[in-house]
């Protein structure tokens, strides 16, 4: 699967450990998730989805 989440964040200007907090990840999961080692749980998406302000489907794409 396909994610924005690294363009996201940096538009933000957060780093992982950022996000990784806002989300109550650890920050090799954020790694994990951008760079498709790891697929997000539903429930991690929407929370992902509620943070940015967006749906799922605008962050996360199939391959």
């Amino acid at each position: 699967m396909k994610n924005r989440l690294k363009v996201l964040r940096a538009e933000r200007d957060w780093s992982q450990q950022d996000l990784a907090d806002r989300l109550e990840v650890s920050r090799q999961s954020v790694n994990a998730i951008e760079t498709g080692k790891y697929d997000p749980s539903l429930p991690l998406a929407f929370r992902i989805a509620d943070l940015f302000r967006m749906r799922i489907e605008e962050i996360f794409q199939r391959d």
